[in-house]
């Protein structure tokens, strides 16, 4: 658990101070990347997140990363999930994510990324509606909280391809259970 103990929770600006710091390391040293997950839908108005700092890199750019960021000071992770590797700064977590839902990350998810000005480092950021997508996607028996969803859908709602969204995610069922939702709360167009 990040920090050590219970209940430990890294601040804003520990927070964007990992950003800050695995993003010039990537951009300076390579490889390509993208910000992601709550991060990447902050920088579009959604809620600012209080657990970690998500990257993608190329599945094929997963060593060039760790090295990259290990040389920048983050003290690098490999948990049993094969999906990601974790990078800490101090107490703060950064997940570096080479497969998103099994999926693994290829040139052509980086070449969606949008540049913008974070925390004042231009960076590439996953488009809102691809985040969502990934989000719904990943639903499922074990882990259903569409309470942690429903703030930062509402936040960013104006900026999602809602019709890209109801395709990508209409084979899973808790996907289209929390669209319903979104409709009935008067979040989705």
């Amino acid at each position: 658990m990040p920090g050590g103990y219970p209940g430990w929770m890294a601040t804003h600006e520990e927070l964007r101070e990992a950003l800050r710091a695995a993003a010039s390391a990537l951009k300076e040293h390579g490889p390509r990347f993208a910000l992601a997950g709550s991060y990447a839908l902050w920088v579009s108005g959604g809620p600012e997140p209080v657990h970690d700092v998500d990257f993608v890199v190329a599945e094929v750019d997963t060593e060039e990363a760790a090295t990259t960021l290990a040389k920048a000071g983050f003290r690098i992770e490999r948990p049993p999930e094969d999906w990601l590797f974790k990078a800490h700064s101090g107490e703060v977590l950064v997940d570096v994510l080479h497969r998103i839902n099994g999926v693994p990350v290829q040139a052509e998810t980086l070449d969606c990324a949008e540049e913008h000005d974070v925390i004042a480092i231009r960076m590439p950021v996953l488009p809102v509606t691809f985040v969502l997508t990934q989000k719904l996607r990943a639903l499922n028996e074990h882990y259903c909280d569409f309470a942690a969803l429903l703030p930062g859908v509402r936040a960013v709602r104006e900026r999602v391809d809602w019709a890209a969204l109801r395709r990508d995610t209409a084979d899973s069922d808790f996907a289209v259970a929390f669209l319903t939702l979104a409709d009935r709360l008067g979040i989705a167009e």
